[in-house]
């Protein structure tokens, strides 16, 4: 389905909970104030939502969260999806703590590809990041994914004065491994306010002069905006999705699906479509097919909303308050 300024809308992120394993300091402190499981979708009201979505055009599923993993049936859920006439492809982003232990179950029911959130490969540096001394988990998890010849991508957020020197060793994942390594700058959403975002024009500067013979990757890796550069002799690409300093909106393909059941058009506002309240509104008395008709229109709602670009820069006119958390990652 296009929105009104023609792109293409085919993508959706699904998120299934707000519980984490993790306290990652800028997306998930302490103190974040949890919803009740009344107020989480069912994975039963997700499909029928995803079904909606394939019927305006969605074809590609992104399962997030929270940590995904941690709700139990994330695996047979992917697998339900899967089955979705129209959906191509479900995907999945985890923190990689519990993907070694259930990616038997993921592979038995289809994940396309899978993202995991690494920030650091330093062991006291990642325990601070968040929150949880996890990292051998993670990267075990990250090996046995590999190994069965999943795509694989890591996705790392660089912090000034935290981790911004750890690029380097990231890097290094992709020189022995089949895998992806990409750096998203910070966005101001949440807690990610109280960090600047490391430039990635800066730091592919600084690859280019390690990495002098580093070239441009056009090869499709997946759905998103990430830009992929090769370096000769590594398995995999560097990838960087820049938000902030390369605003790339007039691409944007996607709409976000929360676990409290609002349709996101764009990150950066509050603007929201609320989908639970169309299944959970009394319409249930209407039947399926009028509720998916209602659902239907609910997510062309959201598309239509889609504005022509986000507001990083400007945080004043950042109207989403909620943390990344409580969105979907």
């Amino acid at each position: 389905m296009e929105d009104f300024y023609g792109r293409n809308i085919d993508y959706m992120r699904v998120s299934i909970t707000d519980r984490c394993n993790l306290r990652c300091r800028y997306c998930m402190p302490e103190d974040i104030q949890l919803n009740q499981m009344s107020e989480i979708l069912t994975f039963e009201e997700i499909e029928e939502i995803c079904q909606a979505a394939a019927d305006i055009g969605i074809k590609k599923l992104k399962v997030t969260g929270g940590e995904p993993l941690v709700r139990l049936g994330c695996p047979e859920l992917i697998g339900k999806l899967k089955k979705i006439p129209g959906i191509e492809q479900v995907t999945l982003t985890t923190n990689g703590i519990l993907l070694k232990q259930y990616l038997p179950e993921l592979v038995e029911n289809g994940v396309d590809a899978i993202n995991v959130s690494l920030d650091s490969l330093d062991r006291e540096q990642y325990a601070s990041l968040s929150g949880k001394d996890r990292l051998e988990d993670v990267l075990e998890g990250i090996h046995a994914a590999a190994a069965c010849n999943i795509p694989l991508k890591i996705n790392s957020v660089l912090i000034p004065g935290y981790n911004d020197g750890s690029w380097e060793q990231l890097v290094e994942l992709a020189a022995g491994n089949p895998l992806d390594v990409r750096f998203i700058e910070m966005m101001p959403i949440g807690y990610g306010k109280k960090y600047t975002a490391v430039d990635n024009g800066t730091l592919l500067s600084q690859l280019q002069a390690k990495y002098p013979d580093m070239q441009s990757d056009s090869k499709k890796h997946g759905n998103g905006p990430a830009v992929y550069y090769r370096i000769p002799g590594f398995q995999g690409s560097i990838g960087f999705i820049s938000a902030v300093h390369g605003r790339f909106c007039g691409s944007c393909n996607r709409i976000r699906l929360t676990s409290q059941g609002k349709c996101k058009p764009c990150l950066c506002y509050d603007e929201s479509v609320d989908l639970r309240q169309l299944l959970r509104g009394g319409q249930e008395e209407t039947g399926p097919e009028t509720r998916r008709i209602l659902l239907q229109e609910g997510l062309k709602k959201a598309v239509s909303m889609k504005p022509a670009q986000h507001c990083f820069e400007a945080l004043s006119r950042i109207t989403e308050v909620k943390q990344m958390v409580q969105i979907g990652g």
